[in-house]
């Protein structure tokens, strides 16, 4: 059994991989000490599990296509006076073998068995499933 647990979050206004990484080099998508972040109304209860090794996987377009690994949680107090967790996680984003998702709100957790593999280190991509394929697969939850 594995002790820890991942996270998978839809990178809403993101297009492509490359949205994701232009987002987080911006200032106001990072920590004071410039490490990428993301700020949840949640603060997950199983905290201690995401930070012994979790990732965020990221959703763009209805695909899993990329995860980080979790760093820490940080406590961030809004305008409005509301305790967020700012989801702060390593610069790196890694490129994983794409499958589609539905859509969703918020964040879910991610079990390590339901992850998809990384895809080798320099490769972009890989060559996808026809869609409706990969969409049958997924809803009989093969995918």
């Amino acid at each position: 059994m594995d002790n820890f647990i991942n996270l998978i979050k839809l990178s809403v206004g993101s297009e492509t991989y490359e949205d994701i990484l232009a987002w987080q080099s911006s200032k106001r998508a990072q920590t004071k000490d410039g490490l990428p972040r993301h700020v949840t109304r949640m603060w997950p209860k199983r905290e201690a599990e995401i930070l012994n090794g979790g990732s965020i996987y990221w959703v763009i377009k209805g695909v899993l296509t990329c995860r980080q690994r979790i760093l820490r949680l940080d406590e961030v107090i809004g305008s409005d006076g509301i305790r967020r967790c700012a989801i702060v996680s390593d610069p790196d984003l890694i490129r994983v073998q794409t499958a589609l998702k539905r859509p969703f709100q918020g964040w879910r957790y991610l079990k390590p068995a339901d992850t998809p593999p990384d895809l080798p280190k320099g490769r972009t991509a890989e060559d996808p499933l026809p869609t409706e394929l990969n969409r049958a697969l997924a809803e009989i939850g093969v995918l």
